[in-house]
């Protein structure tokens, strides 16, 4: 028998699932014995809810009373530590399965009459901003019990993250972490990627297209929330590769006032026909832009550079080409000038590499920055697969940064030098004073009458000064005779006119 058809013992099967309610009861068992197991995962999925970093309990399928019908919730949480204690009531839905509102209302209540902190949720849905839930429930009843979101994409990145980059002290517990990993892989777990733009997605992209879609049409607001889903899904995912927390990027406003964000897509969708979202990369350039163009059939991918403060605008313009030497030339480049208002000059990458000044309109302008962007298709497709909508929005993302973006940093200027101090020639010590007038500086010696007869032509080397001062011979005084060697004559001494006192060698 042939051992490429036996299968591996795991200690999460996937195998003997039937049905929905199997599956569910098989994900949350196996979710949460993993974090009781698993010290680091437990801690990084329940320690931004509010629980202690204390032991972590779970439990499923814990009845409670409540009025006249007994509910069973799906799990629940406890942490402890010391006298404080966090206790939450765990709802999993797999699948296509959605969380329904009256059940949460009931959970909400029994915790509220337990003394319970909060209530998890868990499904596939994805929420269009973080700390939203995708279920619409009494505001009322969250006041008094927290309400929380995991979608199955977040917890199968933070598991991924985990064990693949943040690390896991006990090998044992790296490999549980990574059973789970394994589990939530499987298309039978239940733990589904993103899958669908709603079904609002044709009605929408038509009147798009046609120009019809207008702000008030019902069919609007969900496809925008889809799209935001979209992009929070592709972050984890992109995230899950890079090792790092990737989010999507949103101002202040947007996160305060969510439908905000919604009524700008709106608009954006019925006078543009497109759709605009950003995402945050820990220590890139900037944020990376997507832009779904729905009546061009293109998705965009751009991110904004702000040029080098020094050199000539043609300087500017090759730092950032060197920057690109990997990236496909149907890159976009587009420069933008100091106190400009409007586009900027722009260029495909190809022709920019061969002539950098194509991008200069005036050299006596400054360049401030600079917009690098990619077009690829866009699919249409409400699900997933070739030509899906969703499918091409990811790969564009990917691709973007993967070819372009991840290449790009930020100028920096170069610290300041020292200014460096001009050596000075050594002074000869023969010339050295140590009179007290030196301090002021040397003394110029004073001139002699036969200076010009005995100035040195600049052929002529110095003479090493002597150790004794030359002493000038009087009249009368008699000139020394200096012996010579045998061999050589002594020379004759030059004749005086005054001859007093001069013994002179005469030959008779």
């Amino acid at each position: 028998m042939a051992e490429e058809s036996w299968h591996q013992a795991r200690l999460i099967p996937t195998s003997g699932i039937n049905g929905a309610d199997e599956q569910e009861r098989r994900a949350t068992s196996a979710l949460l014995a993993v974090m009781t197991s698993v010290r680091e995962f437990g801690r990084v999925l329940i320690q931004p809810l509010g629980a202690p970093s204390g032991a972590l309990e779970a439990f499923i399928e814990v009845p409670f009373q409540f009025g006249e019908r007994r509910l069973y919730p799906d799990g629940l949480l406890r942490a402890r530590r010391g006298q404080k204690q966090w206790t939450a009531l765990v709802e999993v839905k797999t699948g296509v399965n959605q969380l329904e509102t009256e059940q949460l209302e009931a959970y909400l209540d029994i915790a509220h009459e337990q003394g319970f902190d909060a209530v998890i949720t868990i499904s596939n849905e994805i929420p269009a901003m973080a700390g939203m839930h995708p279920a619409k429930v009494d505001k009322r009843k969250v006041r008094r019990v927290a309400l929380h979101h995991w979608s199955w994409s977040m917890v199968l990145a933070e598991a991924v993250l985990q064990k693949e980059h943040r690390g896991v002290a006990d090998p044992d517990q790296a490999w549980i972490l990574g059973e789970l990993i394994r589990y939530l892989e499987h298309p039978r777990s239940g733990a589904l990627q993103f899958e669908d733009m709603s079904s609002s997605w044709v009605t929408t992209r038509e009147a798009v297209a046609a120009g019809t879609l207008r702000p008030g049409d019902k069919c609007a607001p969900e496809v925008a929330a889809r799209f935001d889903a979209l992009l929070r899904y592709v972050s984890l995912q992109l995230g899950r590769r890079l090792g790092d927390d990737v989010t999507p990027a949103l101002s202040r406003k947007e996160l305060a006032e969510p439908a905000l964000r919604s009524q700008a897509l709106v608009q954006s969708m019925c006078t543009t026909g497109t759709m605009q979202g950003a995402i945050s990369i820990p220590n890139a350039v900037g944020p990376l832009v997507v832009t779904a163009d729905l009546r061009a059939g293109q998705a965009v991918c751009h991110v904004d550079v702000a040029a080098p403060k020094d050199g000539k605008p043609t300087t500017r313009v090759n730092w950032l080409v060197r920057q690109l030497r990997h990236a496909p030339e149907t890159v976009r480049l587009e420069a933008f000038t100091l106190h400009s208002r409007g586009p900027g000059t722009a260029e495909l990458l190809k022709n920019v590499r061969e002539q950098p000044t194509v991008l200069i309109e005036d050299p006596r302008k400054e360049l401030r920055s600079f917009q690098v962007a990619l077009t690829l298709p866009l699919g249409t497709k409400r699900g997933r697969g070739r030509g899906a909508f969703i499918d091409s929005v990811e790969n564009a993302i990917n691709t973007f940064y993967g070819e372009v973006m991840q290449d790009l940093r930020a100028w920096t200027a170069a610290p300041p030098r020292l200014r460096e101090t001009p050596e000075q020639p050594e002074e000869r010590p023969s010339l050295t004073s140590t009179a007290l007038s030196s301090q002021d500086g040397q003394e110029p010696e004073p001139s002699r009458p036969d200076d010009a007869e005995h100035e040195l032509t600049p052929a002529a080397a110095p003479a090493e000064p002597s150790a004794e001062p030359a002493r000038t011979a009087e009249p009368d005084e008699l000139q020394p005779v200096v012996e010579r060697p045998d061999h050589e004559p002594p020379s004759p001494a030059p004749a005086t006119d005054s001859g007093q006192g001069m013994l002179v060698d005469r030959v008779s």
